[in-house]
């Protein structure tokens, strides 16, 4: 018999697990739902209960006169909703002459498809537009047809009789009877939910961890803060949506305008397409009444502007940028809620998406679900750089780069994405977890980005670039480049003396190419950076002026390894350059933990200082150089 593994049997139990939740959710949604939406309504009528508690009022009379309140609410809505249907069917026959003349419109246009889809509608619309006498010439004519031959087949018509009263409305408490059915389970529940709101508190922080009391607390009543302000949130804007749809569609002269305020209010609760479907409607009746067109453009422009406006300026001010759902998890649960619950997971599958994401938040074994339908990075970007470069796709992180630029520094960014993505690259190629095709395709990608960012619009290309990569290192190859432009000695020597920077790594290849990135930093703000090498150090070139130079910054990448090597280095760069400002820039892994701390490897001797990253780098030889510190 063959062992099982833990990890087939954790995925098989996965399987399981989610096929049970599954089926739960489908064959019992008619126990979930209720209590669905009673857990949903608590978070927009908690805070109107707190409220009243503040005041003096008990909790069991504000749970009542909330609920109430809400009851009322509802029944308004479904009384407008019903009595504006009813009257909006009436009085569909007086635009049945509008609705002809625009179809014989539209047949003009030469749509052959649409002439034949019209006169078979036709056909059928004459058919129940007969009138009695119609029917009662039709009925003569096939009587006379039974009587001249009397061995015809008899065509015999059945009629229903007519419902009686009690029929009648036992016909009509079986079609309203579900929906307030399930109202009044909603209703029920909610009431001890509001009822039990402190107890149902202390059992979810059981739940979640009691180790932590005062951790869990604050998690638990930031969550509930957090949905409650969000639900009341959108209800306040739905309900704003609706009054100015109601009250733009009046002021156009579009009848039943009430009718379709509530139905956008309450449609806009379904995500995306909600409102849509409410202007489809209004857009479609303008369209039947008035005989020409500019009734059912001028309600579309309403709907349009109203949700534009909302969308863009209001929301975004209202309660984010964001609900903390990605779009395509939006529509994905959209989907998802509406196949398992019909329309009413439709309705709630956004709020209750966004319950599921914040628990995940605070709840360890839901984590899953922010990761999957949280607006939260699944990578940093550090990481998504580096995953980018490995796949040699230079374009979507100069894309992102420069949107990132528009925010923050250079600088910045190379310090916050950059570096940390390189010493990404760095470990993986110490493990050898990099074989020679990613090194190569890693290398042309970030160098690349470097040349992009740094001004230069030149792709790589491989074969211009392999032979080169393999004999150098990336650091020395981007200083190569930019030497093409700036001369071998990278600027004139006849310059004022203190306006030069010389940068210097230790050698190693991690350190040459943060060395190139700092010189580019440098110039990008307008000083005169020169990147030189340890043997440049020992042997400047003929021409060099000691007195040009103002700041030498030495470069390290792994400060505890090469801490006796940059100790040695500072000291040479005092006896050479005794006049210049030392400062020793240490860019460590930020994925790596030290036994030595930063704080051991400062340097106490005069003119030295310490810089973390390439923003403290940049202040002070701005500083040094008499020049003013950028604005972010």
């Amino acid at each position: 018999m063959k062992n099982v593994t833990p990890s087939t049997s954790n995925s098989l139990a996965g399987i399981v697990g989610t096929a049970v939740v599954l089926a739960l959710l489908y064959f019992g949604r008619d126990v979930l739902i209720p209590i669905t939406l009673a857990i949903l309504l608590s978070f927009l009528v908690a805070p109107m209960i707190r409220a009243m508690r503040k005041i003096g009022i008990g909790q069991t009379a504000s749970v009542w006169v909330a609920v109430m309140l809400l009851s009322l609410g509802i029944a308004a809505a479904g009384t407008v909703i019903g009595s504006q249907l009813v009257k909006l069917a009436s009085s569909m026959p007086e635009y049945e002459e509008t609705i002809r003349d625009k179809l014989a419109t539209m047949r003009e246009l030469g749509n052959t498809q649409f002439d034949s889809l019209t006169s078979h509608a036709g056909k059928v619309m004459n058919e129940l537009n007969k009138s009695p006498t119609d029917n009662r010439t039709q009925q003569d004519k096939m009587q006379n047809a039974v009587n001249n031959n009397p061995e015809a087949p008899v065509l015999v018509e059945i009629q229903e009789p007519a419902l009686r009263p009690l029929q009648l409305l036992q016909k009509i408490m079986a079609s309203v009877w579900p929906p307030i059915e399930m109202a009044g389970i909603v209703l029920m529940v909610l009431i001890f939910v509001l009822m039990e709101h402190e107890s149902l508190r202390d059992r979810l922080i059981r739940l979640i961890g009691s180790n932590d009391l005062r951790a869990t607390t604050i998690a638990v009543n930031d969550a509930g803060e957090r949905l409650s302000r969000f639900f009341i949130s959108q209800f306040a804007v739905n309900f704003a949506v609706g009054f100015l749809v109601f009250a733009g569609l009046w002021a156009i002269g579009l009848p039943h305008a009430i009718l379709f305020g509530t139905l956008a209010g309450i449609l806009r609760f379904v995500p995306y397409v909600g409102v849509w479907l409410a202007a489809l409607f209004a857009t479609v009746l303008a369209a039947a009444i008035d005989p020409g067109w500019s009734l059912a453009i001028m309600a579309f422009v309403t709907f349009f502007s109203i949700e534009m406006i909302v969308a863009q300026l209001v929301e975004p001010q209202l309660y984010g940028h964001s609900t903390g759902l990605s779009p395509l998890s939006v529509v994905i649960a959209a989907i998802f809620w509406s196949w398992v619950w019909g329309p009413v997971g439709l309705v709630v599958s956004t709020p209750l998406t966004l319950c599921l994401v914040v628990a995940g938040r605070y709840v360890p074994a839901l984590q899953i679900l922010e990761i999957l339908f949280g607006e939260v990075r699944a990578l940093t970007l550090a990481q998504n750089f580096y995953q980018r470069a490995l796949s040699g796709d230079a374009t979507e992180i100069i894309a992102a780069a420069r949107a990132y630029m528009k925010r923050k520094s250079f600088a910045s960014y190379c310090d916050t994405v950059l570096m940390p993505a390189l010493h990404l690259a760095g470990h993986d190629l110490e493990e050898g977890k990099i074989n020679p095709e990613e090194k190569l395709r890693l290398g042309m990608a970030v160098g690349t980005v470097i040349e992009s960012l740094d001004g230069k619009t030149h792709t790589w290309k491989k074969a211009e670039h392999a032979t080169f990569l393999q004999d150098m290192s990336l650091g020395r190859h981007l200083r190569a480049q930019r030497e093409k432009l700036t001369g071998s000695r990278q600027g004139s020597f006849d310059v004022p003396p203190g306006s030069v920077v010389l940068c210097v790594g230790l050698g190693e290849a991690g350190n040459e190419l943060a060395t190139e990135i700092l010189v580019r930093v440098l110039r990008h703000h307008n000083i005169d950076a020169r990147h030189i090498s340890l043997a440049d150090c020992a042997s400047p070139p003929p021409g060099a002026k000691a007195e040009s130079v103002s700041v030498v910054c030495v470069v390290s990448t792994s400060p505890v390894k090469e801490e006796k090597q940059s100790a040695l280095l500072l000291a040479d760069v005092k006896l050479r350059l005794q006049n210049a400002h030392r400062v020793l820039v240490q860019l460590p892994s930020p994925y790596e933990r030290s036994h030595l701390s930063l704080s051991q490897l400062q340097f106490n001797e005069e003119n030295v200082d310490t810089a973390n990253s390439y923003e403290s780098t940049l202040a002070i030889c701005l500083e040094h150089l008499h020049l003013e510190t950028p604005l972010h």
